[in-house]
């Protein structure tokens, strides 16, 4: 196996190579720096030494980006609420604020730290060792279910569903203002936003970045100046409900990356401290992958979003 992940394609806009790089890839600008800095990137077979030399639109490139090095992940006696557990896999309800695994700025207290010592060790390897059986994400500040693989068998079976979009994936949410229709889809291609790397965005269908991404919402409650929505995910992109309601004018309560709070909101979420997008991630469901049989999971709102309902329902009377 190649230890490093080849990515070409052909510059979309005429610009300096570093802007033109990132503009065409999901990689920042800063990487794409470091890359033409360790003589990773080609251009017209070429290779490039100059971040700011210009580049044609049409140009093609290649970049061999180096497999990154991790760090071994700890175990951590940390406490987990298990939802579901055999020998193949383990269902975990996480709460808002958990990191999944560990990364630059979050080494360890993260929900990996915790498996590895709840498991004792027993998670599939694919993930590499600082994602040992992780299949997917869900955000730090998105709480609710999340299946991981104690095994490789059940680590691929998994990540085949994904692949194949026939995980079922229900997520609660609440939503600045009142959606119009009250129910419908959103199907929006998202990726790296132009102007800010750490965000993603919806995407002309045409582009030959980012990813497809559906949304199916549906209005539950209407709400003071906001409602609670349910939304059932084809695809499981980066960010997807976030970008989506966001995109149709209703970004989430609390969600300080992709909107604002409505101003006769904000005396209530700050009485109440709720500093998170309100966002959970309700059901999960898909066929087991090694044996075979059907499973469902719920997991009921954590206080904090119960808490909000209730008061923004009483706000709304």
């Amino acid at each position: 196996m190649s230890d490093k992940e080849v990515i070409k394609g052909t510059i979309t806009i005429s610009a300096r190579l570093d802007k033109a790089l990132a503009e065409a890839t999901d990689l920042s600008r800063a990487r794409v720096q470091a890359l033409i800095s360790e003589g990773c990137v080609e251009v017209d077979g070429k290779p490039a030494s100059s971040t700011n030399a210009k580049v044609a639109q049409g140009a093609a490139f290649r970049i061999a980006v180096p497999a990154a090095t991790e760090a071994k992940a700890r175990p951590q006696d940390i406490p987990l609420d298990v939802a579901f557990e055999d020998e193949h896999l383990i269902i975990v309800n996480k709460p808002a604020g958990m990191v999944v695994h560990p990364a630059a700025g979050n080494p360890d207290g993260t929900l990996v730290n915790a498996l590895l010592h709840h498991c004792d060790g027993s998670l599939s390897g694919i993930g590499g060792v600082a994602r040992p059986g992780i299949v997917h994400r869900i955000d730090k500040d998105t709480s609710g279910l999340l299946v991981v693989a104690k095994s490789d068998a059940a680590h691929e079976g998994l990540a085949a569903q994904f692949a194949e979009h026939s995980v079922h994936r229900r997520y609660l949410a609440v939503c600045a203002g009142h959606p119009t229709p009250s129910s419908g889809t959103i199907d929006e291609r998202l990726g790296r936003s132009d102007h800010n790397r750490k965000k993603m965005a919806v995407l002309d269908k045409n582009s030959s970045r980012g990813k497809h991404a559906i949304t199916h919402y549906n209005t539950l409650q209407r709400l003071s100046s906001s409602s609670l929505i349910e939304c059932r995910l084809e695809t499981g992109r980066t960010h997807q409900v976030r970008v989506h309601c966001a995109s149709i004018g209703h970004a989430l309560l609390g969600d300080q990356l992709y909107g604002k709070t409505p101003k006769a909101l904000k005396p209530l979420l700050t009485e109440l401290g709720f500093a998170r997008q309100a966002l959970h991630a309700a059901e999960l469901g898909f066929h087991h992958p090694v044996l075979g049989q059907e499973l469902r999971f719920s997991a009921d709102l954590p206080p904090d979003m119960r808490e909000l309902i209730d008061e923004l329902g009483r706000s709304n009377r």
